[in-house]
Order: structure tokens, then C-alpha cells, then sequence
């Protein structure tokens, strides 16, 4: 793996409007934190859905920005998942080694976020993040990679727990026509490994992380019990989380949420 990265941290679902995307996800049992409103050279805001090491994140634009002009210009075509986030130890670091092989990274860009804490006080989340150059991106999902200054504010525990029992992304999903292409790509920006599972070509993102699931929009449909229409011919489309009893699929903003007993 590159140098400073451990692993998928966490997954961004792109909406246009972020009250109507949270009632959406909370009617499918999830726990969301309070809104966040991200530092005023990014002009997003937030609500996130936290786990033990990983979490999902609904992103919409506030204010036009250099920094969001490529969610910009997602949000102009569909919703959804967007991109995937990796964990990194120093931002920096790993920028400079992916422009030591050459790759135009992007970064580190640092920001943060106020957050209301349980006891009635104000923390601040702060990260530090880099960016892959779109060239890397796998079946057009977004990569990059975001190092955090305070895990404390983000992992709140009672934003931990979640009345449809998700504890934790097993697995992000995309659709393409070429699973196994698509995974090399992602293999190849990151330093993994591929491996068939049935109809999915996964790339490995760290130990004990989420990997990373390739295959055509049928069989995503098929898992997600949905039609084909509802989720992009090619793109991030969904994620399986583990959960301790069985629960049906779900699907919100584009993507195709399915539980699996883990």
C-alpha cells in the first residue's frame, strides 16, 4: 500500500439537497450526527453515519468553491456515491510519494468543521487531506485520501450506534462494464491486490478495512433488489454493511444499501 495509507476511512454520497438526503437515510435506520458546516474555502456541508472505523458521509455544496467544483459537477449530472475516502496517517507524506512516482496528487488541503458535542460544548473537527488525479479514478469513482486530527470529535459514541444495527462498510460498490480493468486501475493507484469473487473483481484497501467491489449495474441491481435504471451504468452505486441479524436492502439518493450478517 502507499506509504501513510491504512485502509478505506470512509464513503461520500453526494445530494442536492442535505435535509431531504438525511430524512432519507434516517428512515433507513441510520444514526446521523448533527449538520456540519465544513471551513469556507471548501463551502460544503455535512452529515455523517459513524462506525467503529469507517463511516458514510452525505455531502452537499453550499457555496461555489475551487475545492467543490467537482462535486459541482457531479451533483449536475445525478446523485450518489461519489468518492471513497482512505485513511492516511500524514497527508503530506502521501502526497509527496505519489509525486515521487510521477502522479499529479492534489494536497494536502486542511480544513475543518465545528461540532456540537453530547455535553453541550463545541469541538472542532479538523482533517488533512490529498486527492488522486481523476485519471486514477476506478469506473469514475472518486479516490483520495483524509488524515484526521480529531478522531474524538468525529467518533462520538452515542453517533455509533444505529437502530438497523450497521456496524461497519464491508464492501463499496461500483458499476462497470469492466470490473476487472477498473479494479487494476484502483489496484494500481493504491498498491493493492485484485481477487474474483463471483461477478465482483475486489481490490483489498487495508487490513481490517472495506474493499473495494467491481462489477456490471445487473448484478449490483440484483443484490440491492432494484431496478437497473435506478442505479448509474457506470460509477459508485452502493455498499454492504455488516449487521448482526439479517435486514432487506435499501435504497437512498442513488444508492443501493444492502445489509449482510457479518
Amino acid at each position: 500500500m502507499i506509504p501513510t495509507v491504512v485502509g478505506l476511512d470512509h464513503l461520500v454520497v453526494a445530494v442536492r439537497d442535505l435535509d431531504a438526503a438525511a430524512d432519507a437515510w434516517r428512515a433507513l435506520g441510520f444514526t446521523l450526527s448533527p449538520r456540519g458546516l465544513h471551513s469556507a474555502h471548501v463551502g460544503s456541508a455535512n452529515h455523517t453515519m459513524m462506525f467503529g472505523q469507517d463511516y458514510l458521509e452525505l455531502l452537499a455544496v453550499l457555496v461555489p468553491q475551487p475545492h467543490n467544483q467537482a462535486l459541482r459537477d457531479f451533483l449536475a449530472k445525478r446523485e450518489g456515491l461519489e468518492r471513497a475516502a482512505f485513511t492516511t496517517t500524514d497527508a503530506a507524506a502521501g502526497a509527496d510519494a505519489l509525486r515521487a512516482r510521477g502522479v499529479d496528487s492534489v494536497g494536502p488541503l486542511h480544513f475543518g468543521r465545528p461540532v456540537p458535542m453530547p455535553d453541550g460544548s463545541e469541538a472542532e473537527a479538523r482533517f488533512s487531506v490529498f486527492r488522486f488525479p481523476s485519471s486514477l479514478y476506478p469506473a469514475g469513482l472518486g479516490i483520495f485520501a483524509c488524515q484526521h486530527h480529531t478522531r474524538e470529535a468525529v467518533w462520538v459514541p452515542s453517533l455509533q450506534t444505529h437502530q438497523n444495527g450497521a456496524t461497519r462498510i464491508l464492501r463499496a460498490l461500483a458499476t462497470t462494464e469492466d470490473p476487472a480493468g477498473a479494479a487494476a486501475t484502483l489496484a494500481g493507484a493504491i498498491d493493492s491486490t485484485v481477487r474474483q469473487d463471483g461477478d465482483f473483481c475486489l481490490v483489498a484497501t487495508g487490513p481490517g478495512r472495506a474493499d473495494i467491489g467491481f462489477a456490471p449495474r445487473a448484478v449490483i441491481a440484483r443484490l440491492a433488489h432494484c431496478a437497473e435504471d435506478a442505479l448509474p451504468a457506470e460509477g459508485g452505486a452502493g455498499m454492504v454493511l455488516a449487521t448482526p441479524t439479517p435486514r432487506p436492502p435499501g435504497l437512498a439518493n442513488g444508492v443501493a444499501v444492502i445489509f449482510q450478517t457479518a
